[in-house]
């Protein structure tokens, strides 16, 4: 009898991975949906977790009791990098446990299936199969990496100025909510300050369009 294999991944290493929904049907209609999987990516990236994640939402605006609740426990996985878009999200990130980042992905887009369905009431799968990755192998694809998914608002012409995206970590690395909780790690990854990395991503914002003209002309499929 024939089964199929799961690839198991390399703990310490990093990887870009992303799933995208069923027949590109969009699961995100609003802040509050963006902000729950936001919340959601927060809370998953712990182990044996001290409280549910209802509980955990509920509480929000504690952050920081939230915060010293969770950090009591092993994280599985370090987020680097996200962006969501509405029928699509990328992760950048870094497995610290064994099967932390299957796991960890396993544990969101069931949450957040569950979350969609009873708010919309309906039922089945979101997402399209299992999630995709791919192995970043140096620092520098890594920061290249970066600022391809922080452009998928831009590239998909859903905005102009990248601010206007919230749920993407490039206001966090540009720092422009300084008062908001910040996730993403990666300080020991590579040194940029904001605004060296404002200028880094905007000076692929039309070469990334016209990239992704060239392809769906071509290949007839979306950007990942």
């Amino acid at each position: 009898m024939r089964t199929n294999k799961v690839e198991m991944l390399t703990t310490g290493q990093i990887y870009h991975v992303y799933s995208r929904t069923i027949a590109k049907f969009e699961i995100f209609h609003n802040e509050c949906d963006y902000l729950r999987m936001r919340r959601m990516i927060g809370y998953y990236r712990y182990q044996h977790r001290a409280i549910s994640f209802s509980k955990f939402n509920r509480a929000a605006n504690d952050t920081e009791r939230n915060k010293e609740i969770l950090d009591a426990h092993k994280k599985i996985v370090k987020i680097i990098a996200y962006c969501f878009m509405p029928t699509h999200i990328h992760l950048i990130l870094k497995q610290v446990a064994d099967n932390g980042i299957s796991n960890f992905m396993n544990n969101i887009l069931n949450s957040y299936t569950r979350y969609f369905n009873t708010k919309h009431n309906r039922k089945g799968p979101l997402w399209e199969s299992r999630f995709k990755k791919v192995l970043v192998e140096n620092d520098e694809q890594l920061l290249h990496l970066t600022r391809y998914i922080h452009l998928n608002p831009t590239t998909a012409c859903l905005v102009e100025n990248l601010c206007e995206w919230e749920p993407s970590s490039y206001r966090e690395y540009i720092a422009f909510d300084k008062d908001t909780e910040k996730i993403c790690e990666y300080s020991d990854l590579f040194q940029m300050c904001p605004k060296i990395y404002r200028d880094f991503v905007a000076d692929r914002i039309s070469y990334q369009r016209e990239l992704a003209k060239i392809k769906s002309l071509i290949f007839d499929v979306d950007d990942e």
